[in-house]
């Protein structure tokens, strides 16, 4: 198995496993590597650090009594975990986004969090309505059901 550090052409970097560098660059003349932050399929290896497993090492005794340091979670984890908790939360209404969101905007329908699609005109015509509108793009990846 070959991990490799990658990062899309918007900066956002990520892991992807392979199970040879050949099958890697075949996924990846195939459009098949894609950036799970933003989608972006323009992907880049970057420079990595080769992983040496040398067995069972032990610790350094003064590892053993360092304090705990919080690390931070990268700003790119943190978002799509959000993003990842508002698709379990909302209903896909697909194509029927604008109707739907009228529909609750003047009580016809039920309120609830909804995501789907709409043109930039949809969307400008329920802006001006005075209706909530939040474009957020959803890598393909995060559609589905994580493995």
């Amino acid at each position: 198995m070959k991990v490799l550090d990658l990062q899309c052409a918007h900066g956002h970097g990520f892991e992807g496993w392979f199970a040879s560098h050949e099958d890697f660059e075949s996924q990846l003349a195939r459009g098949l590597v894609e950036c799970p932050v933003c989608g972006d399929k323009a992907i880049a290896k970057q420079l990595s650090a080769p992983r040496l497993n040398l067995g069972a090492a032990k610790a350094p005794a003064a590892a053993a009594t360092a304090p705990e340091t919080h690390v931070a979670v990268p700003q790119q984890a943190r978002w799509l975990q959000a993003v990842r908790e508002l698709m379990a939360k909302t209903e896909d209404v697909g194509e029927r986004f604008a109707e739907e969101a009228r529909r609750m905007h003047y009580g016809e329908a039920e309120e609830r969090g909804i995501r789907g699609q709409a043109t930039p005109e949809q969307a400008q015509a329920l802006a001006e309505e005075g209706i909530p509108v939040v474009q957020l793009p959803i890598p393909d990846a995060l559609k589905e059901t994580l493995q």
